[in-house]
């Protein structure tokens, strides 16, 4: 099948992005598809804001299961090809930008995670900080540290990791391999306003909470077999209440550090998706965003003459 048109909506968490989606889903024969490290995991519904209309790749996992980069481009041109084999076009849609890179642009040959480096590594954070850990990647590889912010201490291990691996910083092993066929028409949904931004990601929160957040947390730890090292329970959110559950802080203490490590992600966000070329952005904080959302979306996939 020859390379088509694939719509991809991005965006900071709690920008709208699903609202958009499923409002394009109703009006146009498009079928949705998840872009989203946390939507993959089974068991996961409430913190994750799971939507309510079907998308593909969500539920497609076991919590204990990790899940890659690699595998999702596998998986999304996969259901490209098939959404594309009914006539009908293929929405991506959500925010986690190592995905899209990795679909976009491709992936090298990483070498597999090592358990043995990997709990070393580890350790040595627990005992020295996350600060320390990302100070040591300055040195080794300033360009991997400048784009890994301190704070995000699973891809500051894996760097450290590829390194002792390989003697080779992992900047210069991540040039991509190759890029999908596809012609990606990109919009980054976002309010201009930050503080907006923010309020959202706060009422969203409390709404999970009200909804039964620390229930599911429960349940998950109740299983015996999940520890908060696995990606899935580094998810926001998830990682915050499982820590109060441990005994660390109140509720409303890790509500708030819920709420700082969301922000902190959206910012992350934002800064790849002012990174990214051929991007256009739609302000999601004004009235009638959701109509040109939708009329970018009938435009984008108009036939060219």
């Amino acid at each position: 099948m020859p390379p088509g048109v694939v719509l991809c909506i991005m965006g900071p968490t709690a920008s709208g992005k699903t609202a958009l989606a499923e409002r394009i889903a109703a009006e146009l024969p498009v079928e949705l598809v998840s872009v989203d490290s946390a939507l993959v995991y089974r068991g996961m519904d409430i913190g994750t804001a799971k939507p309510a209309t079907p998308h593909r790749l969500v539920d497609i996992a076991d919590p204990s299961e990790p899940y890659s980069a690699a595998r999702f481009r596998d998986d999304a041109l996969r259901e490209i090809d098939a959404i594309r084999a009914t006539g009908r076009t293929p929405l991506l849609v959500g925010g986690t930008m190592l995905y899209f890179r990795a679909l976009f642009r491709g992936l090298s040959a990483l070498p597999p995670a090592d358990p043995a480096v990997r709990a070393e590594i580890a350790e040595r954070g627990e005992r020295l900080g996350a600060e320390a850990l990302h100070a040591e990647l300055a040195r080794i590889d300033p360009a991997a540290a400048a784009r890994i912010h301190p704070n995000d201490p699973q891809r500051v291990q894996r760097a450290l990791e590829v390194w002792q691996l390989t003697g080779k910083p992992i900047s210069s092993l991540q040039q991509g391999g190759a890029g999908s066929p596809h012609d990606h028409r990109k919009l980054a949904v976002a309010p201009a306003d930050r503080a907006e931004l923010h309020r959202r990601i706060e009422v969203r929160l409390t709404a999970m909470l009200e909804r039964g957040f620390l229930d599911e947390v429960a349940r998950l730890r109740a299983r015996g077999d999940l520890s908060p090292d696995l990606p899935a329970l580094r998810a926001v959110g998830y990682r915050q209440l499982w820590r109060h559950l441990e005994g660390h802080g109140t509720l409303d203490e890790a509500g708030r550090r819920a709420v700082f490590a969301t922000r902190q992600l959206a910012k992350r966000q934002l800064t790849w998706l002012r990174k990214e070329p051929g991007v256009e952005w739609l302000d999601s904080g004004r009235e009638g965003w959701l109509d040109d959302g939708v009329d970018w979306a009938r435009y984008a996939t108009m036939p060219v003459r």
